[in-house]
């Protein structure tokens, strides 16, 4: 009786299994490849969204500084009381430049997540795209939640208040 080849390959057993290792590395670079050249926009945002992150904590700075400033103001200091009528519009604003890193970090977080699944889908041999068009729609999602509320901190920033000072 002869024996079986463990591997389940039949007849020609190492040939064949040999011949289907190849084809799975090929598989595997070849899905490596398109993800790689599919991975150029996602981190060209990621890059943007750094950016973004530096301008947002600057602002975020600067509110909070002059908060500061405005609260060290004494109660009874007549010549410099007016100002502290600005420290509502000021906290509003620090509230949305706080929302708004909130959620442009959260949409770095789920493009490093795209990129992540992208490149272990493609390592395992498996489609990224479906996965990865989801997760880039989520980022663009909260890429835009950012925008909008960036745009109202920048609209309370250009109210008539801020030019008092």
């Amino acid at each position: 009786m002869a024996r079986r080849d463990p591997r389940g390959c039949g007849g020609y057993g190492r040939f064949r299994y040999q011949e289907k290792k190849w084809q799975m590395s090929q598989i595997n670079a070849d899905q490596l490849s398109t993800m790689i050249s599919h991975a150029v926009a996602p981190s060209f945002l990621l890059t943007a969204i750094a950016a973004l992150v530096s301008i947002l904590i600057a602002r975020m700075t600067r509110v909070t500084d002059r908060l500061r400033n405005l609260n060290q103001i004494a109660d009874d200091d007549v010549a410099r009381g007016w100002l502290k009528a600005d420290v509502p519009r000021l906290k509003r604003r620090e509230i949305l430049l706080n929302q708004s890193l909130h959620l442009v970090v959260t949409s770095g977080i789920a493009i490093a997540v795209l990129l992540l699944f992208g490149f272990v889908a493609s390592l395992v041999g498996y489609r990224h795209e479906p996965g990865a068009g989801i997760l880039f729609v989520v980022a663009l999602v909260l890429l835009v939640g950012f925008l909008l509320r960036f745009l109202q901190d920048i609209r309370i920033a250009l109210s008539e208040h801020d030019h008092h000072g």
